[in-house]
């Protein structure tokens, strides 16, 4: 059976920093995409205040056997003391490009 393919989200507070991670996550094969998706605003509780902030999305294709070396990897990269990491099982998609996210992080 093929590995689990995984869609990460990631938030970013700029640009640069979510440049940073998307480009170091694909050059080391933890992730064989990120798709970078700027100019969106979050609205979080944060140390009992609401807030809202410009941030940057990542979307972040990988395999689940993959996710942990991601995990580690992004949380020593991203600028944030809490940085969102969720990662969502793909049920189902094109077969062709999920063998080409399993070929891009070895598997």
């Amino acid at each position: 059976m093929p590995a689990p393919v995984l869609l990460c989200y990631c938030t970013c507070p700029d640009a640069a920093s979510a440049a940073a991670i998307a480009e170091t996550l694909v050059a080391e094969g933890l992730a064989a995409c990120v798709n970078r998706l700027p100019g969106i605003a979050s609205t979080y509780r944060w140390q009992g205040r609401v807030v809202t902030d410009s941030e940057e999305l990542l979307l972040i294709k990988t395999t689940a056997a993959r996710f942990e070396a991601l995990k580690a990897r992004l949380l020593a990269l991203h600028p944030y003391e809490l940085p969102e990491l969720v990662a969502v099982p793909v049920e189902r998609g094109h077969a062709a490009y999920l063998d080409w996210v399993r070929a891009g992080v070895g598997g």
